[in-house]
């Protein structure tokens, strides 16, 4: 394999951005290949965005670029997060569909594209990132290469019948199939991707990922993210972990806690969640006085409406809680929109009895991954999954549930904080063996060796 291209909304050109996530993943490949990586600068100007910031680091040079008001409003707050993010995530009743808004989308795609092709050469791989750059493959091809380019999609891929709410559902599509690997988080998402073509264009799924449409085969697979396992592991018992623990086991006073950590998103299922909690006190009152739920949540994306409205129901939610049941020395649910470093998370995760993961949609939900290689092998806490997040595909020995019915999340959340040592530990083994075995460097090499094989 020549050099990676890596293109993404948002790049690891701080370095302090290096130390998860998307970073994690490709940063090895790229300072092994001497790859490229482009992306947005985080500015937004006033006038025109001017000539790309180029520069090198560790052997990875950086190409980024800053967006105009009107870029940033239209591809980023409008189309990108509040089209294609909750039509994605099944919520087309949230989604503001407008044609000049994909104009923009359509044109920092193209823009960007042009960034990138003039310094394409012979023997390049280029990994696209997200659901910002859905056409990049289509614009890159106008361009002339006729190299591999591949896509994973981080967020889920919707059913054929929600992804037709997007009024430019075709043009989206026959620009991802220019792509030549698409990587999704799920079976799922990718049976959904697949369905949709074969359903609309007379696609061929001719088995080992290869789809026959649009007059070319492309490969389409599901490649479920992981995480930097044996690291997160480490990160658990640092001296800032348990410092943080430490902290927080002030305020517990020995009860049991149940913990949460999502960004403000309500693709998360926060008011869900926070129903259920409410339930856990009214039908279990074994556990008022001796279960704390604290959520950690954020804020995401504050300048969109939705969100500002997602955060006043958290907080009269909570309110309401506490309310009706806690005492002078006790908070039944504490709620902290504030977020905290990585290290001090995994102390927070190392002694919660569950965690709750329990999103309406999620592409993967790394936190679970995290949550899994943060416990005591001898006495482990209990993962409370989502049937929608992307990772019950693959955690199935997690307590699996559907996060809609609230009364039935509080059962399983009593069923948790009861739950025999050993049975604990039996299915936290399986599930540590799993974000072992399937980390985020199974992940890139997977993905990679696909998209270094003769495809063009």
């Amino acid at each position: 394999m020549g050099r990676l291209i890596a293109i993404s909304n948002r790049t690891a050109a701080d370095a302090s951005a290096r130390a998860g996530g998307l970073a994690v993943a490709v940063w090895e490949s790229l300072t092994s290949t001497g790859g490229i990586w482009f992306g947005w600068s985080g500015n937004i100007v006033s006038g025109e965005p001017g000539e790309p910031d180029v520069f090198t680091d560790e052997n990875v040079e950086f190409v980024t670029t800053d967006f105009t008001e009107a870029e940033h409003d239209g591809f980023y707050l409008q189309y990108a997060n509040r089209v294609i993010w909750p039509v994605f995530h099944y919520r087309v009743d949230l989604a503001h569909f407008g044609h000049a808004d994909f104009a923009t989308y359509a044109a920092v795609n193209e823009r960007i594209a042009g960034l990138v092709s003039p310094r394409l050469e012979k023997g390049d791989s280029v990994w696209v990132h997200d659901y910002h750059f859905l056409l990049m493959g289509d614009y890159l091809r106008r361009g002339g290469w006729d190299g591999p380019i591949g896509f994973f999609l981080h967020i889920p891929f919707p059913s054929p019948e929600v992804f037709h709410a997007l009024p430019e559902h075709e043009t989206i599509a026959r620009a991802m199939c220019e792509y030549s690997v698409l990587g999704f988080q799920s079976q799922t998402d990718r049976s959904n991707f697949v369905r949709y073509l074969v359903e609309n264009y007379e696609a061929v799924d001719e088995g080992d990922g290869w789809i026959s449409v649009f007059g070319r085969k492309i490969r389409a697979n599901a490649y479920p993210i992981g995480i930097d396992a044996n690291g997160f592991a480490k990160a658990a018992v640092s001296e800032r972990a348990t410092t943080a623990a430490a902290r927080i086991g002030r305020f517990l006073g020995g009860r049991n806690l149940v913990l949460g950590v999502d960004r403000m998103d309500y693709s998360k299922g926060l008011p869900q969640r926070f129903e259920a909690v409410g339930k856990l006190f009214d039908h279990f009152p074994a556990t008022r006085g001796k279960v704390s739920v604290t959520q950690i949540a954020p804020p995401s994306r504050s300048k969109v409406e939705e969100y500002r409205d997602l955060r006043t129901q958290l907080d009269e939610l909570a309110g309401r809680i506490n309310g009706d049941y806690g005492d002078l020395d006790w908070i039944p649910l504490r709620y902290l929109a504030r977020s905290y470093d990585r290290k001090e998370l995994a102390g927070l995760y190392r002694i919660a009895r569950a965690c709750l993961v329990t999103p309406l949609r999620d592409g993967m939900n790394l936190v679970a991954k995290e949550f899994v290689m943060a416990q005591d092998p001898e006495d482990p806490g209990v993962l409370i999954l989502s049937e929608f997040a992307g990772a019950a595909e693959q955690l199935s020995d997690a307590l699996i549930v559907n996060p809609h019915d609230a009364y039935k999340v509080a059962q399983t959340i009593y069923r948790a904080l009861e739950m025999p040592r050993e049975e604990r530990k039996a299915r936290w083994e399986k599930l540590r063996d799993i974000v072992v075995d399937q980390d985020i460097s199974w992940w890139r090499l997977k993905f990679l060796e696909d998209l270094s094989a003769d495809l063009t």
